[in-house]
């Protein structure tokens, strides 16, 4: 039997195929969402998968880029001034690339009795962390910022999530490094992961924050904006 389908049919299924090509070439070009005919457009400064994963959460349209900062802190800064300062410089330093988009800038820093706890990065740096961490607890400070490079306003805040670490002992946070290994995380908890594990307790106005992107204060911030989310 032949099955002769409508002119329409046909041309949706042709659409279709085009959209399956198009939403291809976004994925490759950065794009995780289906795209939306809004403006501005929204950039994600983080080459982080975690943090992409957490915005797509909103169901917008957005672009991933990575930002060239130095996450040196300044001299005389305290943690906390450090993450607001990265978050705005890490949204500020897309501004020229895309000059009429809403960046997001985010960071995160985990201190301790004044200490920072950054990103280890090799496994005995991990090891020392996690040691000084257990029983204690960790307040795991995220900074945010919005920036409208259109008009220079950049809209900030800071979201603390205070973690209590459970008492590990060695063979413990061994196994969990090993298995893990959440070398660029700071801090060395991976909490999206197997890093969960290692956490009696968890305080906070946001448990996106932890993982590095409040959406909670990110939605406000989109809203002051204009854009909406549903």
């Amino acid at each position: 039997m032949i099955l002769f389908l409508p002119p329409e049919v046909k041309a949706h299924a042709t659409s279709c195929r085009r959209f399956d090509f198009f939403k291809i070439c976004r994925q490759r070009a950065g794009i995780f969402t289906d795209p939306v005919m809004t403006q501005p457009l929204i950039v994600l400064a983080s080459s982080s998968p975690f943090r992409r994963e957490l915005l797509e959460r909103l169901k917008i349209s957005f672009v991933t880029a990575s930002p060239d900062v130095d996450e040196r802190a300044l001299p005389g800064e305290n943690p906390q001034q450090t993450a607001l300062r990265l978050s705005v410089d890490k949204a500020q330093a897309l501004a020229t690339q895309y000059p009429d988009a809403l960046i997001i800038g985010s960071d995160q820093l985990a201190c301790l009795d004044g200490k920072v706890f950054g990103k280890p990065g090799t496994h005995a740096n991990a090891v020392r962390q996690l040691q000084e961490m257990r029983g204690r607890t960790v307040n795991f400070f995220t900074g945010l910022c919005l920036y409208n490079a259109r008009t220079g306003q950049a809209q900030v805040r800071g979201i603390p999530t205070l973690v209590t670490f459970r008492d590990l002992d060695d063979e413990e946070i061994e196994n969990y490094l090993i298995r893990e290994q959440p070398y660029h995380c700071a801090g060395s908890a991976k909490s999206e992961g197997l890093g969960i594990a290692l956490i009696a307790r968890m305080e906070g106005e946001d448990p996106n924050a932890l993982i590095g992107l409040p959406l909670i204060a990110l939605c406000d911030l989109l809203r002051q904006e204009g854009v909406r989310i549903l």
